[in-house]
């Protein structure tokens, strides 16, 4: 009786220590899985798009590159993008912009992905600095996060603009101002008209609308620096003028001014 006890013990004691072992080995796997390091971003760049540039500025109306190479002890489960702005100004015909995207796609769902995409820019956004996050988040729930700004130009601007302010009616005035245009310049158009002035005895209202391709067209850098006759029979008054720019592209660039005509 005395031997039956002692192997019952023995059997005990063995298979005590057998689960501890068990539970131990459970324990020490569950713990290396959950204290897996979080993904790691590296090499993150965003640019214009067709040109796949690392510089932090795109167009709008065109497309946003973005790259960036993922390590990721844990299988990553989604990568996000967020870009949106602080206090910009939102001019007539433009609409705040705020992007958010999250892909799922199979070919990121891997240890160690690297992470491409190309995005649409609207053209009726504010330019100026916005600011980029990119999240990446492993299956077990770690979460990494890489950010920075990134410039949305106009693709037209012009710069150095002058303009006479006074001009005698039967007489001329001159206008000159620098065009960028990214994607060339398709044409200008010029328009000057007034509102609501008397026309006296002996004038004529005066409207003038003139489109200029010649020397302008696919440049991506101009000078535009014109005269304009003012016929001696127009009304005195103010006057507004309005230059249009239009691209290769669509895209329309306008710039309003007056001037007024003495008799």
């Amino acid at each position: 009786m005395k031997t039956n006890t002692l192997k019952s013990n023995f059997k005990f004691l063995a298979i005590v220590t057998f689960l501890g072992l068990f539970l131990q080995s459970c324990s020490s796997d569950d713990d290396g899985a959950t204290n897996a390091a979080a993904p790691v971003i590296t090499d993150f760049e965003f640019g214009e798009g067709s040109d796949h540039s690392t510089e932090p500025f795109a167009y709008k109306g065109s497309d946003l590159h973005l790259e960036a190479a993922i390590n990721a002890e844990g299988i990553v489960s989604s990568i996000s993008i967020d870009i949106h702005a602080h206090d910009l100004v939102v001019g007539e015909g433009e609409v705040e912009w705020d992007y958010e995207l999250t892909w799922t796609d199979a070919s990121y769902l891997v240890i160690n992905p690297t992470f491409h995409e190309h995005i649409d820019i609207p053209s009726n956004i504010p330019a100026g600095e916005y600011h980029i996050l990119l999240t990446v988040t492993d299956e077990l729930g770690n979460s990494t996060e890489v950010e920075g700004h990134l410039d949305i130009l106009d693709p037209i601007a012009i710069s150095d603009f002058d303009m006479d302010e006074t001009v005698a009616r039967g007489s001329d005035f001159h206008v000159e101002y620098m065009i960028a245009a990214v994607n060339g310049i398709h044409n200008i158009s010029v328009d000057i008209h007034a509102h609501g002035l008397a026309i006296g005895d002996g004038e004529v209202e005066w409207d003038y609308e003139e489109v200029f391709e010649d020397g302008f067209h696919e440049e991506t850098e101009a000078e535009f620096h014109k005269h304009f006759d003012v016929p001696a029979t127009a009304p005195a008054g103010e006057y507004h003028v309005t230059f249009t720019i239009e691209d290769e592209d669509g895209n329309i660039f306008e710039y309003e001014d007056h001037i007024d005509v003495t008799a």
